[in-house]
């Protein structure tokens, strides 16, 4: 597992704003191939999340149980 290199681009700061460095922190892996900063989730993606965990609860409701493909029951 690679651990996180030093921050390629951490504004520098006075202390007047202490708790949102982290924020604005970027995290690079993989000798800066892979980069990681935190940011938010869109709207988007929640919806997703959300619709393909009904449909794979209703997929196991339906075809929970039954005797298996090609098998005759």
């Amino acid at each position: 597992m690679t651990t996180p290199s030093t921050p390629a681009s951490t504004p520098e700061s006075d202390g007047s704003d202490q708790g949102s460095d982290h924020e604005h922190e970027l995290e690079e892996y993989a000798g800066g191939t892979i980069q990681a900063r935190h940011g938010y989730l869109p709207v988007w993606l929640l919806v997703v999340y959300t619709v393909l965990f009904v449909w794979g609860l209703y997929y196991a409701y339906l075809y929970w149980g039954g005797v298996g493909p090609g098998r005759i029951g």
